[in-house]
């Protein structure tokens, strides 16, 4: 996996600006903040954030990938205010779960998400290296 940075370019806080890799891909669908039951646990968008990236590295492990193994994140959000808000317990929920791999990133602010107690949505790309 080689982490692209542009030359003179301010480095990037949380989240690379792009990322080449080869291998298997895996990728997986929007996660929410609930559990493997479809059940919430929390309307706190912390919380969601953490269960929802759980989410992820259990589809993960499924197809024989690790948080390292991710290049590319899409994060919904449904206030880009209360995303800001919660930034530091967000970075303390994304390093206990993914770790300190920071992929390629956009996060979007979106009017709604399918599940009514969604506050975010994540999905992922990997590439499991051959």
């Amino acid at each position: 996996m080689e982490f692209l940075q542009p030359p003179g370019w301010v480095r990037a806080r949380g989240y690379s600006n792009g990322v080449a890799a080869s291998g298997r891909t895996v990728c997986v669908s929007g996660m929410i903040g609930w559990d493997g039951q479809g059940v919430f646990h929390t309307d706190d968008f912390a919380g969601q954030v953490r269960q929802a990236l759980q989410n992820v590295v259990d589809v993960l492990a499924e197809g024989g990938a690790r948080p390292e193994h991710i290049v590319r994140m899409t994060w919904y959000v449904l206030d880009k205010h209360e995303y800001l808000r919660a930034h530091k317990e967000v970075g303390a929920a994304y390093r206990d779960v993914i770790g300190r791999h920071f992929p390629a990133m956009t996060a979007v602010q979106v009017a709604g998400l399918i599940e009514d107690k969604a506050r975010v949505e994540i999905e992922v790309t990997a590439i499991v290296p051959a």
